[in-house]
């Protein structure tokens, strides 16, 4: 019984930590209910949308990326990116900045500088080394993949605003947290704190 649970649901051992060590996640997680994090095999495009998604609401980003993605074909291949030019992008509401953004991952993913294939054969930090490389790719968006593409199951993005902000409403503070203080609040989340982050964005749908 216990396997078919853990079959059926892929971070149940991680909501009964987080549940057991938390207590003001309890109501949350019982509203919500099981956590929505599965791989994504498609790590170019979830690289794109992460950087499409910089500083703008979800419901925009996704807007946006949904008129880009229509020009792919699934999953994304390095030698189909040039479908993706500034006309295109730019059609479909990308910046001019991260039009630029885009175009240094592309190069980098089509010169071979950057192997996404063995981004999980790497440690959390490996990974955010490599990805960093890409202008326009800074700690944020390595650990969005992390959590999205690779679901890394120990990562807390205290640069993220909406984890700022689930952390002030749940621990009932007088403003966002620092880094250091959100890491604090959150030590005994450990080793799940990229699911116990789902569950603080879940919080504001």
């Amino acid at each position: 019984m216990a396997k078919k649970r853990q079959d059926s649901d892929p971070w149940a051992d991680a909501i009964n930590h987080l549940k057991s060590k938390e207590s003001r996640l309890v109501p949350l997680i019982e509203k919500v209910g099981p956590c929505g994090l599965r791989p994504k095999e498609d790590h170019l495009a979830t690289l794109a949308h992460s950087i499409i998604a910089q500083q703008i609401s979800a419901k925009a980003a996704q807007s946006i990326f949904s008129k880009v993605e229509a020009a792919m074909n699934s999953p994304w291949k390095p030698e189909e990116l040039n479908r993706l030019d500034d006309e295109l992008l730019e059609s479909c509401g990308v910046s001019p900045q991260k039009r630029g953004y885009l175009a240094s991952l592309f190069e980098h993913v089509r010169s071979g500088r950057l192997h996404l294939t063995d981004m999980r054969k790497l440690d959390d930090e490996s990974v955010i080394s490599e990805l960093t490389q890409v202008k326009g790719i800074g700690r944020w968006t390595a650990e969005m993949f992390l959590i999205f593409a690779l679901n890394r199951p120990d990562v807390l993005p205290m640069a993220d605003l909406g984890i700022k902000s689930g952390l002030q409403r749940l621990f009932e503070l007088d403003e966002h947290p620092s880094a250091e203080a959100g890491i604090d609040l959150t030590r005994h989340w450990r080793p799940y704190r990229s699911i116990g982050s789902w569950y603080l964005w879940r919080m504001f749908d």
